[in-house]
């Protein structure tokens, strides 16, 4: 027997019993994945505008039919705030001496950790990131921060001004004018069985208006050998949008659960509810999916916020996401 036609006659039935599992398996993923989709749809949850603070609001929650990316319409809430929180002050940021407490900074996130900016932690950056480079405060103990606004629109660009490498980059409120920010939000959600990407503005807004934006570009910033820190609800400024979160800390209204399940606390630009990390009792939320979100019959297809120190919110959107925008 020639050795070649016998090796292959070997291997057909092999590649044939290869080829009914990979089949069989692609079949029971779409069966799997579509019955996830009909739970998801089933359990779907609409939007609830009074959950909302009024006082957050600029004029009342309308809707309005609009068109969505696959070209079907669908009825959306706007919805108009000027992104302040009211369950809590804006800042501090950043200490203003390296022999300042806690109390005088922020916090920063670094490995999935929360580390808080005082005086100690500006003075020990060039160990903390083990490069010499750092030098974020001077001779007398001051630390390097950006005091006017014309200096933090140049640190706060992506390619920071040369003359604040080595800063800590603070944006005020003051500095700013109010924004008006309008979030449009389906007002009944639809899961969709496939992630989309995040938007490079909001990814979910906090029932005080304020968003949460996608993870903070910290390596681009850490390039320049600045930091910019948040406060202590994970908030800071933004030149061109006002203030908004990269971390979900608990200082923001939330909705407790009857059975102890992890708070509310906003939505998801696709509709979806959006809940903090950790249950009544700690613990986090599993068998989450690749947008950071699961379903249950109480709460129907809801995400769950990342650990503050994770620098993320959720990983994508599960449902067709409405829009963020900003005009002063």
């Amino acid at each position: 027997m020639n050795i070649k036609n016998g090796a292959i006659a070997c291997f057909k039935p092999l590649a044939l019993l290869l080829l009914a599992i990979l089949v069989t398996s692609c079949a029971w993923l779409n069966e799997t994945k579509k019955q996830t989709v009909e739970a998801a749809n089933a359990h779907a949850i609409p939007v609830d505008p009074a959950h909302f603070i009024r006082e957050a609001l600029v004029g009342e929650i309308v809707q309005e039919e609009r068109t969505q990316a696959d070209g079907t319409k669908a009825m959306f809430y706007l919805i108009r705030t000027y992104s302040e929180p009211h369950e809590h002050a804006m800042g501090p940021w950043s200490p203003k001496s390296i022999s300042d407490g806690k109390e005088a900074g922020g916090i920063w996130l670094h490995d999935g950790q929360v580390y808080d900016v005082d005086g100690a932690f500006i003075k020990n950056m060039a160990e903390f990131y083990d490069d010499g480079e750092w030098q974020l405060y001077r001779d007398d103990g001051s630390v390097r921060v950006t005091d006017t606004k014309e200096a933090f629109e140049a640190a706060a660009r992506p390619d920071v001004d040369p003359r604040y490498n080595n800063y800590v980059v603070e944006g005020r409120p003051e500095w700013f004018g109010r924004h008006v920010t309008t979030y449009v939000i389906p007002v009944n959600p639809v899961y969709q069985g496939r992630p989309t990407r995040l938007q490079h503005d909001a990814v979910a807004v906090a029932f005080n208006g304020v968003n949460f934006d996608p993870p903070a570009p910290i390596h681009a910033i850490l390039d320049a050998h600045t930091v910019a820190p948040f406060d202590h609800a994970g908030g800071h400024i933004n030149p061109h949008a006002g203030y908004h979160y990269h971390a979900a800390t608990g200082q923001t209204k939330e909705i407790a659960q009857a059975d102890g399940h992890a708070p509310m606390i906003g939505y998801a630009l696709d509709g979806f509810g959006l809940f903090a990390h950790l249950d009544a009792d700690g613990n986090a939320a599993t068998t989450l999916d690749e947008c950071g979100g699961h379903v249950d019959t109480v709460r129907g297809y809801h995400y769950h916020a990342g650990a503050p120190g994770s620098n993320q919110i959720i990983q994508a959107f599960c449902g067709q996401p409405g829009s963020m925008t900003v005009a002063e």
